[in-house]
């Protein structure tokens, strides 16, 4: 029989020595990123293949573990914070937001109450202000730290349930013989909004998905209509959901026209600017916000824009007081840590533990200020209308939506671009669209297996389009350039469209 390894931690020198290592290791991930594949091209099953099935038994080296990592793991992934990692937000990890993991991993504070961690409590709270400051909203909106803005949006829209149907929180939705709620937004809004609604017991199917215009917002004259359409039907319009960076083209409904409906119905307005919202930072997006005090809530994601790692989001609501009506309950087991007259942030959603987000963000924010962050998002910007010239030289290419936010999405349509049908939605009927979309989609695939980048695909009025979102601090006006050339190239095999102009040409 083995001897039984000794009780307790990691003694404090190999710790130590373990922390070094793992200093350098860190430094040198980040040195090296990007030199390595941004993708695997591996096949489901591969990485838990050449790992052990059986669970240890006995406690293994730090150094075998961490050669697994180097071995297995760092070869597995899709690396978000490569600089040719070109989809979705283009996220990054930045050295001050990895710093402020590796603080607040050792502290592990539960941040439910202000007793279990006063400093953790406060600091969200400053943070939410610095940010409240920096978007201009006014001083009655307060808000709470969740992980993402799909779990915002779902307590956003329990507090309109409440207040639509007060007592819900008491006796629920069954045997009241209330009406079927409609909850509304975009068809380019974020798939989030039909989860919540099944959390709540509101019903995929009352989502109501309103058509968006031209340049892919919200039709305020549509909504319009689909809401008097439901009243006369005797459903309950309950709440509208407008988007500010919408997930394909980061589109911006046209809020304040929306918010004049939602007064008129007695709605709740929700603004979802989980991407776009952040833009608010810089003078020259203020435009952005018309409308936003008009809202009952609102939510920002820093993780997408404002360069704190995943997972950070921000629900304002208008008189935070309403979040927390629906929310706060406390057990016996808790009474002797809420007895301060303090926030206690449990009270605000439906999680008890809770972590301390906020750390990261103040290191951040203070590393860079908003001049910093500006700075950052605005070489984003500057580099995508570059790409969206490039675009514009070669025939071969054309753009899909408008350039908003330094989100671009395009087509390769080789020699002939494709026609749009009378109504502007594709012939549904064309053989050469299908072709289209099949060889769009199979560049973007073919990239992706290449390693060398990594784009997305979506479709916009039935078409497959390219996607590259731009957001990460590493990536370059070169690296864009590498990708766009990589894109000419693989076109050009796949579709045999004609020579490409190159960047500058």
């Amino acid at each position: 029989m083995k001897d039984r390894q000794p009780l307790g931690d990691t003694p404090v020198a190999e710790f130590r020595k373990q922390l070094h290592k793992l200093a350098d290791w860190i430094a040198d991930y980040r040195e090296k990123i990007g030199k390595m594949r941004v993708a695997p091209n591996a096949k489901p099953g591969a990485i838990r293949a050449e790992l052990s099935a059986q669970a240890p038994e006995q406690g293994e080296p730090f150094e075998k573990i961490l050669a697994d990592i180097d071995r297995v793991i760092v070869p597995g992934m899709t690396h978000w914070s490569h600089p040719m990692f070109l989809g979705y937000f283009g996220w990054t990890a930045t050295a001050p937001g990895l710093l402020g993991e590796m603080i607040s991993a050792p502290l592990n504070v539960n941040a439910m109450t202000w007793r279990t961690c006063p400093a953790a409590t406060e600091l969200e709270t400053l943070v939410i202000d610095w940010l409240r400051q920096w978007l201009q909203l006014p001083e009655e909106f307060d808000g709470v730290v969740y992980d993402t803005a799909s779990v915002g949006v779902m307590h956003a829209l329990a507090v309109a349930r409440e207040e639509a149907v007060p007592e819900t929180r008491r006796l629920g939705l069954t045997n009241r013989d209330l009406p079927r709620f409609r909850v509304y937004t975009s068809d380019q809004a974020h798939s989030s909004v039909e989860k919540a609604a099944i959390a709540l017991g509101i019903g995929e199917d009352n989502v109501q998905r309103v058509p968006s215009d031209a340049e892919f917002r919200m039709d305020a004259a549509a909504l319009r209509a689909m809401v008097k359409r439901d009243a006369a039907e005797k459903f309950k319009p309950l709440a509208v959901i407008a988007t500010v960076g919408t997930t394909s083209t980061a589109s911006v409904d046209p809020v304040p026209e929306i918010a004049k409906i939602c007064h008129e119905h007695k709605m709740w307005l929700h603004i979802d600017g989980a991407y776009g919202g952040g833009f608010a930072i810089l003078p020259e997006y203020e435009w952005i916000t018309k409308g936003w005090r008009s809202a009952d809530s609102i939510i920002i994601n820093p993780h997408k824009t404002l360069f704190v790692p995943l997972d950070f989001s921000v629900l304002y609501v208008r008189d935070l007081e309403r979040l927390r009506r629906v929310f706060t309950l406390v057990p016996e087991y808790l009474r002797g840590d809420t007895v301060e007259a303090e926030k206690n942030y449990m009270d605000y959603g439906i999680q008890l533990g809770r972590r301390f987000r906020a750390l990261k963000a103040w290191m951040i924010w203070r590393a860079f200020g908003r001049e910093g962050m500006a700075a950052f998002m605005r070489e984003h910007i500057r580099l995508v209308n570059l790409l969206a010239d490039w675009i514009r030289i070669d025939k071969r290419f054309e753009l899909a939506a408008p350039l908003v936010m330094p989100v671009v999405c395009f087509r390769f349509v080789g020699a002939d671009k494709d026609p749009p049908s009378p109504t502007g939605s594709p012939a549904r009927t064309s053989g050469a669209a299908s072709k289209l979309d099949i060889l769009n989609s199979e560049i973007v695939e073919r990239i992706n297996a290449s390693g060398r980048a990594y784009l997305t695909q979506t479709k916009l009025r039935g078409r497959t389009v390219m996607r590259i979102g731009l957001g990460n601090v590493l990536t370059t006006e070169q690296h864009l350039r590498n990708v766009w050339e990589l894109i000419q190239e693989t076109s050009n095999e796949l579709g045999r469209g004609g020579s490409p102009n190159r960047p500058g040409d």
